[in-house]
């Protein structure tokens, strides 16, 4: 299953200790309502990482690049936890010169944003509403974690970004409908509610062309082709 990115403003605090430093922050906060996605808005219910924390080989990384890797919880040098605000984290970090340079950009302000990749966790890792506006909502229930991440810009600064594809295909599946019709916050309210239906081949799909000039009722074709069937004399 294709990963999903979102992104929160976090407050990270750096410590050091002689030659060992660190960062902890929070990934994610509980009930936080998304910026629009697309059409839709989203949100993490509590609890929502409790059975991935647990379970799941999870790495933190700078800006998402795997190459620049920071901790990872099953190595000991990341540790996950939540409380009642949301997904904690924190990360004893490498002594290496990106490392450094992140911690110095944190101290300093400079990155202050957390992003997090993640899939839901089969058809009950979401849910889908309307807000009290009536605009669409979407809960995540239960997702699997990949990383978190400190990052420079959020997954969704760009409204072109296409962000929140990934949750729209995941919607269009169960309702059975083509995402291209999940393209306005009307149609995708619609979904939600039921009201898009699959469109049913018309009349004209459902009768077949004429062939050789015959007619297309089968009654009327074979009284057609009867005067080539019977006997000459």
């Amino acid at each position: 299953m294709q990963m999903e990115r979102r992104s929160v403003p976090t407050e990270f605090e750096v410590r050091s200790e002689g030659s060992t430093f660190g960062f902890y922050g929070y990934a994610l906060k509980w009930g936080a309502r998304s910026q629009n996605l697309g059409g839709f808005r989203e949100r993490v219910a509590q609890g929502a990482t409790s059975d991935s924390i647990g379970r799941d080989d999870i790495r933190a990384l700078f800006n998402h690049d795997p190459n620049l890797i920071l901790g990872r919880n099953r190595s000991g040098t990341m540790r996950l936890s939540e409380d009642s605000d949301g997904l904690h984290y924190e990360v004893d970090m490498p002594d290496t010169s990106y490392a450094r340079d992140l911690a110095t950009a944190m101290e300093r302000g400079d990155v202050s944003q957390s992003s997090f990749g993640f899939k839901t966790a089969g058809p009950e890792g979401d849910s889908w509403a309307e807000d009290d506006d009536g605009f669409p909502l979407r809960t995540l229930q239960k997702v699997a974690l990949f990383d978190v991440s400190p990052v420079t810009y959020p997954a969704y600064a760009d409204s072109t970004s296409g962000v929140g594809a990934r949750a729209l295909e995941l919607l269009a599946e169960r309702r059975g409908l083509s995402v291209a019709r999940l393209d306005s916050p009307d149609a995708i309210r619609a979904a939600i509610r039921g009201e898009i239906e699959i469109p049913a081949l018309s009349s004209e799909a459902r009768t077949p062309s004429p062939r050789y000039g015959l007619p297309t009722d089968p009654v009327a074709a074979l009284a057609a082709l009867s005067p080539l069937f019977l006997p000459r004399y």
